[in-house]
């Protein structure tokens, strides 16, 4: 059977939730036995979001194989429960980055190189990569920003050469839009809808699903209106409302029939739904019985997105530890010795997150050194493991001018040092340690007793490592690597002796933590603390009753 496709672009406006309809269709396929796989296509420039700042365009999903992809890869993946690579994202500057190598090269004979055909069937051939594949039965294209932008038209225009190509037969296409409510007229308004839809339509490509995006529920008369002005049935124009949860999608996109509609479009063979288990998840994630406070300190806290694998990795442990996991976003910069116990009160657990550069780094040793002394459960990712390295060596082995050569180059204990192989480099797009490697663990560690297993495979994105010239001083104070690279001896994961649970990881875990596979060190993170916090209410409660009983009993005056 050949590869089908199904293209959902996106128009009114940004930031509708095409990442979270595409994998939700994604689920909802899945589970009737299509195996499914998606692309995002991105408009912009930069081959690749790795040198963007985070408050630009969000975290940097890293995939299995090094790739440095859009954050929508993420939510794939935690979605369907499959690996991503480098070829399931695909961006403008990689297109014309690929076009202008073939030319040098000769490729196109001497023949004037045009967006259209040159640029446009590269774009189709990064999108048949995919679909060429025995082991996929439908790829969904997600087509990045909003249509009318000037940066997608050639998106759209290889989407519509494609639909003529592969045929209508094996093609749908989705259109994600807006219909607003205008409270001083008090109704949903179809509009913007329509209007976005003749724009589509003006690029050749008529959609046959139109998913609309609302605060408030579509009536009969408003989908029948979208129907007649926009030329699908009424079946095919799809409520997506907000969710509680982004979990709860697929389900909220199965009610609205959306993979109903796409099943007969695409004439899939389909075994019965089996969402069972997705129902059981979403409903721990809804109605947890317990829930805990953890702190995450990083810098770029004002913009969610920067730590989106993160907080959805504490989700997936909430659920499995059947806890709502509350996080508490304490930005770095503004941690000082002086405030640090107000700031992280009543957190049961401190997370402190990765990053580049040396703003707030101070503030996220501080929240270490405030970890370690209260014996509050502590997990650093990346440079979060980099600080506590730097604080235990402050703090324990007493070298106060300790710290990381990417903050001081002429610190006299660089205990965090540039990898040997980084310093001829000079670039900065994928030329870090970049995707999985492997990582053999002491039996008896944390990260051994979490895993089940001595060896274990992870990603990584970084360019400074442990120095290995301190490893022994730092393991006589008690700061354990617990965790190396077997072939070249890198230190990956670091715990300090005698603490409850302090846990400090060179890779990003994050990355690969699933619905279905939640990953174990934040599912043993938070089960330390929730012990934390029961420990913490114990003592305290003894407290209060033994203030209670030393109480001095109340006398009445004895009368005259």
């Amino acid at each position: 059977m050949p590869c089908k496709y199904i293209f959902v672009t996106g128009g009114v406006a940004s930031s509708l939730g095409k990442g979270i309809l595409s994998a939700s269709l994604g689920r909802l396929l899945a589970s009737r036995g299509v195996r499914v796989t998606i692309q995002k296509l991105d408009p912009y420039i930069n081959v690749d979001p790795g040198t963007m700042n985070p408050y630009e365009h969000g975290e940097v999903y890293v995939t299995q194989d090094g790739a440095e992809t859009d954050l929508d890869l993420g939510h794939y993946e935690r979605f369907l429960g499959v690996e991503t690579s480098q070829t399931n994202n695909v961006t403008t500057g990689r297109i014309y980055f690929d076009v202008i190598s073939k030319e040098r090269q000769g490729a196109y004979l001497g023949k004037t190189v045009q967006v259209i055909p040159h640029i446009t069937d590269e774009i189709k051939s990064h999108i048949y990569a995919l679909g060429n594949s025995d082991d996929i039965d439908v790829v969904i294209v997600e087509v990045g920003g909003t249509v009318g932008d000037i940066e997608s038209l050639p998106y759209i225009e290889a989407i519509r050469q494609m639909r003529y190509e592969v045929g209508r037969k094996d093609t749908c296409s989705i259109h994600l839009t807006l219909v607003p409510f205008l409270a001083a007229a008090g109704e949903l308004k179809t509009k913007p809808t329509q209007h976005s839809v003749k724009m589509l339509s003006e690029s050749g490509l008529w959609p046959d699903i139109i998913a609309c995006r609302s605060e408030f529920p579509l009536d009969s008369s408003i989908k029948q209106k979208i129907a007649q002005f926009c030329n699908v049935e009424v079946e095919d124009v799809i409520a997506s409302l907000d969710a509680e949860t982004i979990y709860e999608v697929p389900l909220l996109m199965r009610e609205e029939g959306l993979d109903e509609r796409v099943i007969q479009k695409l004439d899939l063979q389909t075994q019965t739904l089996d969402l069972e288990e997705w129902k059981a998840f979403v409903s721990a994630v809804k109605e947890p019985s317990q829930e805990v406070t953890i702190a995450l300190v990083g810098k770029y806290v004002e913009h969610h997105d920067a730590y989106k694998s993160i907080a959805e990795a504490f989700v997936h442990a909430g659920a499995k530890n059947d806890t709502k996991v509350v996080i508490k976003w304490v930005q770095s910069e503004s941690v000082t010795r002086e405030n640090v116990k107000e700031l992280l009160e009543g957190c049961s657990g401190v997370l402190v997150a990765p990053g580049f550069g040396d703003r707030g780094i101070e503030g996220k040793v501080e929240a270490v050194t405030y970890a370690r002394e209260q014996n509050i459960p502590f997990f650093g990712i990346c440079l979060g493991m980099q600080c506590s390295v730097v604080e235990v060596a402050r703090n324990l082995c007493g070298w106060k001018e300790a710290n990381s050569t990417e903050f001081d180059e002429a610190s006299s204990k660089p205990v965090i040092d540039l990898m040997d192989e980084q310093r001829t480099i000079e670039d900065k797009g994928g030329t870090m340690r970049l995707g999985s490697y492997d990582c053999t663990l002491t039996k008896g560690s944390h990260a051994f007793k979490a895993y089940g297993n001595k060896d274990i495979t992870e990603r990584h994105r970084h360019r400074y490592e442990f120095n290995n010239t301190y490893k022994d001083e730092l393991e006589a104070v008690g700061l354990l690597a617990t965790g190396v690279h077997p072939s070249r001896n890198l230190v990956e994961i670091v715990e300090l002796k005698d603490h409850p649970w302090f846990v400090g990881v060179q890779f990003h875990p994050e990355l690969k933590s699933t619905v279905s596979t939640p990953h174990p060190l934040f599912v043993d993170f938070v089960a330390a603390s929730l012990k934390h916090q029961s420990s913490r209410r114990s003592q305290t409660s003894q407290a209060s009753q033994s203030a209670s009983n030393k109480a001095p009993l109340s006398q009445e005056p004895i009368s005259p």
